[in-house]
């Protein structure tokens, strides 16, 4: 199937001049209907001065008593890596010190470098990597830094721009899986070789080979867990696609040996000599079977041969899920969503029994956790609902004693506005969850314009959020907002995500239609009136919506989308989601594939809402070509179609604050002309 003609398949290069002169067209088209909007130049100033308020929450890590933060502002678009004291932010001063200057370091170099992030050594934290990145993209460079002279290292550790996995193993040596150009890739693009470097003092590094990934793998990623009360244990994981994946120890004498864990199951933590795992398949071992979405605690001994025995710490459920897992110095805590809801549960080591115990954290919306100082009983999580702002907490889990070390301020009156669960019927019977954001006094005569938002993929659950932004610039203008949370994403589990998974794929489709209709069929709104956005893979849900039921929406937001499933495997990361999506080399899964495409679907007779299609330029994780091309086809065939490309970001929106405010206020205007004008 991949093989058909594809007539724009010139959208796809990156530096054609003729290909850039279209994308300007494209963006000029798009510019002169929004930005020339009278509420757009007010509405983007309105956004950044709310991106910079000093009120909004820094968030931080934490290294031997230094908080370090990562912020933007007015004088520092590219950003500043900075710190202060425990008792200074406690205190809410604004005194910083700056230990990076991205915009300097740009200037110096003459680069577009964003910072793509700052890995510190655990046990000598003033020495980190940091990399950069040219656009916003995801392939970085690494380089050594010393915060505390506010220097590079000299003869420091330096590494190439690319995808590469780098971690710390001590102050003189780092685990990397090497992704750049000349390097040995995967087909994905990503490194396939971990490699051990030992620190010389000519600069002259020594390199180890540790492990060579088996054909065909997706990936490889290395490194070190420091257990508090075990030592230090090195780890690979060779992934052969997405979910499927074997670990491998690296013992004393730099030899690899796999841990015999199933396929589909993640390593979250190592804590006490024992590997906490999360299951995605059911598991037989020893005569015992663990079944898929249990949380176990693996002793290593026992892996390798020795005593010890598997104890399950949370047991699956119909409406619960396990999304994240964090450890202290002496405990793992577990980070539940229940029914779309998030709480915290404590394991602690008896013996050889863990047993667990409450959390005394709110349990009436949404924990994410924010920071885990090292060697500590310390836990930072923020938490927040749709109508709530966010607070960070600062919580001791041996003792439950916390505080709420900053408050995030209101963006908008909150009194005016309920947030409801709801529940749709999917075409199969099943209930399928959504949250619905309106007005308290909303009449249900189908007026309300109302913006539904979707994902639907990689076990990625979608929960309640704090609508800052969307609160004062579309709640208090009369719009509603609702969250779907369908099958494919991992609001109740594997089992959620594998209903929609591969050539079930549709599955997430029928249960964002389905919630369309509920909204209709309540009252909210109605097809004049409702707009869908999503966002990489919830691109191809929203798109792919579009073209199967044109007639349920108005607007289409459709942010750096994947969008031509017969080619996605060659461009860029691409055959990274085989798994998820399918392989369009198998006849049978590109037949699949096909009947869903958004790119192949599009009918020439047929009325589609006007759609706003988003992508970058510096996007190396999802090709830009994937909305140039939806764009280029829908107009071919007499549809009219809107394209906005950015010169950075990146997949991740990973730029300044200037082009967040823009890219929020063009949806803005574009909403408010295609559901409110």
């Amino acid at each position: 199937m991949s093989h058909l003609p594809d007539p724009h398949q010139w959208l796809e290069s990156l530096d054609d001049p003729a290909v850039l002169q279209w994308v300007a067209a494209q963006n000029s088209r798009t510019q002169a209907l929004l930005d020339a909007d009278a509420r757009y130049a007010p509405l983007q100033r309105d956004i950044l001065a709310h991106l910079r308020d000093t009120r909004q929450i820094p968030f931080f890590s934490e290294h031997a008593g230094w908080l370090y933060n990562f912020h933007q502002d007015e004088h520092h678009p590219r950003g500043i890596y900075r710190r202060s004291t425990l008792a200074a932010y406690r205190a809410g001063s604004q005194q910083w010190q700056t230990v990076l200057d991205v915009d300097a370091l740009a200037a110096e170099a003459g680069k577009d470098w964003y910072l793509d992030g700052v890995a510190h050594c655990t046990v000598a934290p003033t020495r980190v990597l940091v990399h950069l990145s040219e656009g916003g993209g995801d392939a970085s460079l690494a380089w050594e830094y010393d915060l505390e002279a506010a220097a590079w290292v000299e003869q420091g550790l330096r590494f190439p721009k690319g995808k590469n996995h780098i971690a710390w193993r001590d102050p003189d040596s780092v685990l990397v899986c090497p992704g750049w150009q000349g390097a040995p890739l995967t087909r994905s693009g990503y490194p396939s070789e971990v490699w051990l470097v030992e620190r010389a003092a000519d600069g002259q590094h020594q390199w180890q080979q540790l492990f060579v990934a088996p054909k065909g793998a997706m990936m490889v990623a290395a490194w070190r867990y420091l257990d508090g009360t075990d030592g230090v244990l090195d780890l690979i994981e060779a992934a052969d696609g997405f979910y499927s994946k074997t670990y491998h120890l690296i013992d004393a004498e730099l030899q690899t040996r796999p841990l015999p864990l199933p396929a589909r199951a993640d390593i979250e933590g190592y804590l006490h000599g024992q590997f906490i795992v999360k299951l995605a398949e059911d598991w037989s071992w020893q005569g015992v079977v663990h079944l898929a979405g249990s949380l176990l605690a693996v002793p290593l001994d026992h892996l390798l041969g020795g005593d010890g025995r598997v104890q399950c710490l949370v047991q699956p459920a119909p409406r619960l899920a396990i999304e994240s897992v964090e450890t202290t110095r002496s405990s793992v805590v577990v980070n539940l969503i229940d029914n779309v809801r998030s709480r915290l549960l404590a394991f602690d080591l008896h013996g050889a029994q863990w047993q667990p115990r409450s959390l005394p954290v709110p349990d009436s919306g949404v924990i994410e956790f924010a920071d885990q100082p090292w060697d500590s009983e310390v836990l930072c999580y923020s938490f927040s609902d749709f109508l709530n702002p966010t607070g960070l907490y600062r919580l001791d889990v041996a003792s439950g004693q916390q505080e709420c070390l900053r408050q995030q301020p209101a963006a908008f009156d909150a009194s005016r506005f309920v947030a409801e669960q709801c529940w749709a019927t999917a075409p199969d019977g099943v209930a399928i969850p959504y949250f619905v954001v309106r007005a308290r006094d909303m009449v249900p005569d189908g007026s309300t314009p109302t913006l539904l938002y979707g994902y639907g993929g990689f076990e990625v659950p979608m929960m309640p959020y704090y609508v800052e932004n969307f609160g004062a610039h579309w709640l208090e203008k009369g719009g509603a907002f609702v969250l779907a949370c369908i099958r494919g994403g991992g609001e109740f589990g594997p089992a959620w995500h594998q209903a929609a998974q591969g050539v079930k794929r549709p599955v997430s489709f029928d249960d964002f239609c389905a919630v369309a209709e509920a909204l209709m069929a309540s009252g909210l709104t109605s097809p004049d009136k409702l707009g869908i956005e999503g966002g990489s893979n919830g691109g191809l849900l929203v798109a792919a919506c579009m073209l199967r039921r044109p007639e349920l929406f108005k607007a289409v937001v459709c942010e750096v989308p994947l969008l031509d499933m017969l080619r996605y495997t060659e461009l860029l990361a691409g055959a990274s989601w085989i798994d998820e999506y399918g392989d369009p080399a198998n006849p049978e899964e590109a037949a699949a594939l096909a009947a869903y495409s958004p790119y192949h679907q599009i009918k020439p007779g047929a009325t589609y809402p006007l759609a706003l299609f988003t992508t970058s330029a510096h996007d190396d994780r999802v090709h830009p070509g994937h909305a140039r091309k939806m764009v280029a086809r829908l107009q071919e065939l007499g549809h009219a179609a809107l394209l906005i490309e950015t010169a950075a970001g990146g997949h991740t929106g990973n730029a300044g604050q200037q082009q967040t405010a823009e890219e929020l206020a063009r949806v803005l205007v574009y909403l408010y002309q295609q559901l409110m004008d």
